[in-house]
């Protein structure tokens, strides 16, 4: 590389990655990974993001800062065949060697020297050129050679994650998203806000500051991005630029000119201290209308370590939707009863009209099937199983062809 480029080889900036590509055991290129450009305005455009996102972010963009074909190398389309290898497997290298993965990649070419035609035809996008800028030491400088700025999306919808108030789960390592944040209703009159509202706040007046609303919205969001404590909670929430803490109610520092998000202690005490069945109940039904997946399953587990008034370790009934595993509905079974009591309770707040909801054998009830499809007007898929016996053998009769089935209400 020092011998052969145009402008040698020297320690690349930040993170970095080097390939060589080869061909049956000969050297064929040479290539350098970096991280990107601090600012660079078509890049910066082409994004939308606003300036807290770019600094947030900026290490999910790469730059190609070289790219040698060596002088042996004499092979039709290979820079361009190399360009698309590389970019295939960038991510996730960067990935096992940075632990983060990379959304975009960049680079700078020369128009005085090359015409950009390898990037052109890997399907890289040209967006405009360079004012001639560079940066040494932490200052620019104006150099007036100006360069045509290329980019390569290297996730689907690059440029919508890149710029969105809320960072997908799949460029956050170590998190299971629920929701899509970003398509999620927080405002409006069915908006997340409008329904945390109906909480009463049992806080005293005095000292407050931030509105238990906004605490909710944030620990509820922070939730649905995968944060599974309250020290990740408030992480996630100081990670967040401001237009994202404004859609979230947060509060105005009049000190410091910014939206404050709420530190880990305020979301513990508030969420210790509200009535946590009401939020669940609420927080259910809107999920449910957020990420409808047209059958819902009734499940009930047994929580590890827990344990009630009586001694007995908690046991719940949950509603969760088929395809996302959201749960828009739970209720502790009393020690006293079962599941099966506590089955229509749980549907009550569910709007479950045309969907399906699905139960194990436990759940194979008359009423319980009646109140679903007359009450609910949806329908239900259950199984049958020996508990059952008389209706296992119909079944096992019509199997056989023994009878055939009539057309009636359960």
């Amino acid at each position: 590389m020092s011998t052969h480029h145009y402008l040698g080889f020297r320690q690349m900036p930040g993170e970095s990655i080097r390939y060589v590509a080869e061909h049956q055991g000969e050297w064929m290129a040479l290539m350098g990974w970096a991280t990107a450009a601090f600012k660079c305005g078509p890049r910066d455009r082409w994004i939308g993001w606003t300036p807290e996102l770019q600094w947030k972010r900026l290490p999910l963009v790469v730059g190609n800062q070289r790219f040698l074909i060596l002088p042996d190398a004499h092979v039709p389309n290979l820079a361009s065949r190399i360009l698309a290898l590389n970019v295939r497997r960038l991510s996730q290298d960067w990935l096992a060697a940075h632990g983060h993965p990379v959304a975009l990649a960049e680079t700078f070419v020369d128009p005085s020297r090359f015409t950009g035609t390898c990037y052109r035809a890997a399907n890289w996008l040209a967006l405009g050129e360079t004012k001639g800028f560079g940066r040494n030491g932490g200052r620019y400088y104006h150099h007036g050679h100006t360069k045509v700025v290329f980019v390569f999306p290297l996730i689907k919808n690059a440029q919508d994650a890149l710029a969105s108030d809320f960072l997908p789960t799949k460029l956050r390592i170590g998190r299971s998203e629920i929701v899509n944040l970003s398509k999620i209703e927080l405002g409006g009159t069915d908006g997340l806000i409008a329904v945390l509202e109906r909480v009463q706040d049992p806080r005293k007046p005095r000292g407050i500051r931030h509105k238990q609303v906004s605490i909710l919205t944030v620990a509820i969001c922070a939730c649905l991005a995968g944060e599974r404590s309250f020290a990740a909670m408030a992480e996630w929430a100081a990670d967040l630029d401001q237009n994202a803490l404004e859609r979230l109610g947060c509060r105005w520092d009049f000190n410091k000119a910014r939206y404050a998000a709420p530190s880990e202690p305020t979301l513990r005490r508030t969420i210790e201290g509200v009535n946590a069945e009401e939020v669940d109940l609420l927080v259910g039904a809107w999920l449910a209308k957020q990420s409808k997946s047209g059958a819902t399953a009734l499940d009930g587990k047994t929580l590890r370590g827990s344990k009630t008034e009586s001694g007995k370790a908690i046991h719940l009934l949950a509603a969760l939707q088929h395809g996302t595993g959201v749960v828009v509905g739970q209720r502790q079974v009393s020690d006293k009863s079962n599941e099966i009591t506590a089955a229509q309770p749980l549907l009550e707040n569910l709007d479950l009209a045309g969907q399906m909801v699905t139960a194990d054998a436990m759940h194979t009830q008359t009423e319980l099937a009646r109140y679903i499809v007359e009450e609910k007007k949806a329908d239900y898929l259950f199984i049958v199983k020996g508990n059952q016996p008389t209706l296992e053998k119909a079944i096992d009769g019509m199997d056989a062809g023994l009878f055939s089935p009539s057309v009636r209400n359960p």
